[in-house]
């Protein structure tokens, strides 16, 4: 099972290690410790407190829709440049960029500052991890 330290657990929640302790001595967050004897934070556990607290601005456009990625944010940038645009959306910690074309963009009403919903379904999705062992 994968572990992580204090300070490795809040910096992948995006929390700072003082809200790690609370938790764990909140009973909210297990602990165990490694064999240096420090304490870790099992992987499993911290994914799933990283669930419950993970917020989310909510869906209001009351659209049915099949994929299940969708990212509430504030548009950050548009730039329309003959046929195509380049969007950004800020959703929570999360950057989310769309190239689309330029009647998309102005159809929309694109601009900063706007409400936007960043949709993403795709047939592959590549993850990554640190590599373990030479």
């Amino acid at each position: 099972m994968t572990h992580y330290r204090i300070s490795e657990a809040a910096e992948l929640v995006g929390v700072s290690d003082d809200t790690v302790r609370r938790w764990i001595a909140d009973g909210l967050l297990p602990v165990e410790k490694d064999d240096s004897g420090r304490q870790v934070v099992p992987g499993a556990e911290l994914a799933a407190r990283a669930q419950a607290i993970a917020s989310a601005a909510d869906d209001r456009t009351g659209v049915r829709r099949s994929a299940r990625n969708r990212f509430v944010g504030l548009v950050t940038r548009v730039e329309i440049e003959g046929l195509m645009a380049q969007v950004e959306l800020q959703c929570g910690p999360h950057r989310v960029v769309s190239l689309m074309s330029s009647e998309a963009a102005r159809e929309l009403r694109l601009e900063v500052g706007s409400r936007g919903v960043a949709v993403v379904k795709a047939t592959m999705v590549v993850v990554e991890t640190e590599q373990v062992g030479a």
